[in-house]
């Protein structure tokens, strides 16, 4: 019985690690999408890169469900 309470914060961390890898790796594929794709006219560029960085994950799942649908219409990448 004792061991299972042992266990429990592992994997409590374990799982947690891995949902922070997860939204990590999220985080800098948007990244990298936003600035290697997205046309470099105006500000939005800036603007997106901004939004990713400064709200992490979130901002990054704001990117993929706004802005790149849109950008894949205008230009096809």
């Amino acid at each position: 019985m004792e061991q299972s309470f042992a266990i429990m914060p592992i994997l409590f961390f374990l799982v947690f690690a891995g949902l922070g890898l997860v939204a990590f790796a999220f985080w800098i594929w948007m990244l990298v999408d936003c600035v290697t794709k997205e046309p470099s006219e105006g500000n939005e560029k800036i603007v997106w890169v901004l939004i990713i960085v400064l709200l992490n994950w979130l901002g990054a799942l704001i990117y993929l469900i706004v802005r790149r649908p849109q950008r894949i219409k205008q230009c096809g990448t």
